[in-house]
């Protein structure tokens, strides 16, 4: 046999299907009582993905044409389709999902005889994490694989150390939910808001810490509070706007409300009515309200955390990180311009290392190269903080024709005779203590600060799952800047954004980058260049140093 990874058993869910690639297969997987099975994924009727159908009573439901298939069989059992289903061996190792293209599931009716439990499915089936399965499929099984593993002894990295990343890093559900536990709601600094997007008491936004919903408001003290999205009731997301300016917070399911710093105000009918039902006695409103998270804010910038223990803000920067903060946020007070959000098919650490990986900038991007804004040669800086955190790429525009010839040769993207239809494109107006005309600051974990000449933005990484996330962009200048320089900001604004000059390009590379984990899976990523810095800082662009250091951090936060 010849048993390939489909998926991660936690990923699962009773059930429920997910849809996943071996190799060019599609497959559709299922957990019913606790057994996995496997089916090709695409409707036999008219190619519809069977992961986006409807389970109940072991059939599936196409999404297109509600054709119905036996999940354990395959069977077609209604029109329009005509056609079974494929279906597929499989077994569970530790917490891998295994199945094999070239072997049917065996039918019901040719199971393996019945154990002293008369449930004991048949050997085309899979229990969860090594449990009895009867028939073929368990008798394959390493027995000693029936034990839990331990975290660090399931995903353990290559011996090669941090010149190597495991795809499971990447497309691991268990691993994503540790990250959120120990990463997004750990000792970590969040960014949430931006201060002018709260000018006056009553203002919120809807925001995010890691996958976690909160809201963000002003109270009437002034103060800036941030506070989980969810009632301390039945659960419901109480705040449903994005933005906007309350005197309270309003659950719409019970009417339960919530001051502007978090706090339980109201529960409509808490003592009954005529001495009947309503709350306990000794019911409390200070002790049920939202979770409320610790906040700092500086230079107009709103961080969040869920660590009481979490170091000071300025600590946790660090002072050379801090020094580039404070170029671009320098006491101006700040000025919205806008927002947009657009959705990304990767993993959420694929876009810090994107902005840390200045090799793909001199390779990639065309306006980048052409117009001198990050070329090979140019005076450039990957710097990282101490710990591999943060990290900063920075370099100082050249005007595109101080390339060498053979800098030429190696950057595909360069276009000599590229030119702008209005120049005005790339103008720099001088405004920042900082000797770089682009910056590019990654804050660990869920923050970009982008300085691109004069065009300032804020992305916000907002993970869904570990192939996943949203980007959620605020662009802002400042309350003294005139007409004309906010017009050169939004201009310049083209550069970036979902279908920016230069966004467009990374947003591809990163689906590309997870298509590829999914498809052909259980590999590693090399990433090797600049061997002299082990990890860390770099004047170099041909380096990957500052990957390996943000590895090295994330290994020591997620106890791998």
């Amino acid at each position: 046999m010849a048993w390939q990874k489909a998926a991660a058993l936690s990923e699962l869910s009773e059930g429920g299907v997910i849809g996943v690639h071996v190799g060019a297969t599609p497959i559709a997987l299922y957990q019913l009582d606790g057994v996995v099975y496997a089916t090709h994924g695409i409707c036999t009727h008219a190619m519809a993905i069977l992961a986006d159908g409807f389970v109940e009573d072991g059939k599936i439901e196409c999404p297109l044409h509600q054709a119905l298939f036996d999940i354990k069989s395959g069977k077609a059992l209604s029109g329009p389709a005509t056609e079974d289903l494929r279906t597929f061996a499989v077994k569970i190792d530790g917490d891998d999902v295994l199945i094999d293209l070239d072997v049917a599931a065996a039918s019901e009716v040719t199971a393996a005889p019945a154990a002293p439990n008369a449930g004991t499915p048949a050997s085309d089936t899979a229990r969860p994490r090594g449990a009895s399965n009867g028939g073929a499929a368990s008798e394959m099984q390493d027995p000693a694989m029936s034990a839990p593993l331990s975290i660090t002894k399931h995903y353990a990295w290559p011996a090669e150390g941090l010149s190597r990343i495991p795809d499971w890093v990447y497309t691991d559900q268990t691993i994503y939910e540790r990250e959120v536990d120990k990463i997004f709601h750990g000792p970590t600094w969040n960014f949430v808001a931006l201060e002018c997007e709260l000018p006056k008491s009553g203002d919120f936004v809807r925001s995010n810490v890691g996958p976690t919903p909160v809201v963000v408001s002003r109270a009437n003290d002034g103060s800036i509070h941030v506070f989980e999205n969810r009632c301390a009731h039945r659960a419901a997301e109480f705040c449903r706007e994005l933005s906007g300016n309350v005197s309270e917070f309003v659950c719409p399911y019970h009417q339960w409300s919530y001051d502007l710093k978090g706090n339980l105000a109201g529960v409509p009918f808490c003592r009954g009515v005529a001495g009947k039902g309503g709350m306990p006695a000794d019911f409390e409103t200070a002790e049920h309200g939202p979770r409320r998270l610790k906040v700092a804010s500086h230079r107009g910038v709103v961080f969040a955390s869920y660590s009481d223990q979490v170091e000071p803000f300025a600590d946790y920067l660090g002072p050379e990180v801090l020094r580039e903060f404070e170029a671009t946020f320098d006491g101006r007070p700040l000025k919205l311009l806008g927002h947009y959000r657009h959705t990304l098919p990767g993993n959420w650490k694929l876009y810090h290392e994107n902005l840390r990986d200045p090799y793909h900038a001199t390779l990639l991007h065309t306006f980048l190269v052409t117009f001198g804004l990050l070329v090979a040669g140019n005076k450039s800086l990957m710097l990282m903080d101490p710990k591999g955190r943060h990290g900063v790429m920075a370099s100082a525009k050249s005007d595109g024709k101080s390339v060498t010839a053979d800098a030429k040769k190696e950057m595909r993207a360069y276009k000599e005779n590229m030119t702008l239809a209005d120049p005005r494109m790339m103008t720099f107006f001088p405004e920042f203590d900082s000797p770089w005309s682009v910056t590019m600051s990654t804050i660990w974990p869920n923050l970009i600060i982008q300085r691109e000449m004069n065009t300032l933005g804020i992305r916000h990484i907002v993970p869904n799952g570990p192939h996943e996330f949203i980007m959620k962009w605020t662009m802002f200048g400042f309350a003294g800047d005139d007409e004309e320089m906010t017009r050169h900001r939004l201009r310049q604004g083209n550069l970036m954004g979902p279908a920016g000059f230069l966004g467009i390009e990374d947003n591809e590379a990163i689906k590309f980058v997870q298509d590829g984990m999914q498809r052909v899976p259980d590999k590693e990523h090399l990433v090797m260049l600049d061997p002299a810095v082990a990890a860390g800082s770099s004047e170099s662009l041909i380096s990957e140093a500052a990957i390996r250091a943000m590895y090295q951090h994330w290994r020591a936060e997620m106890g791998l």
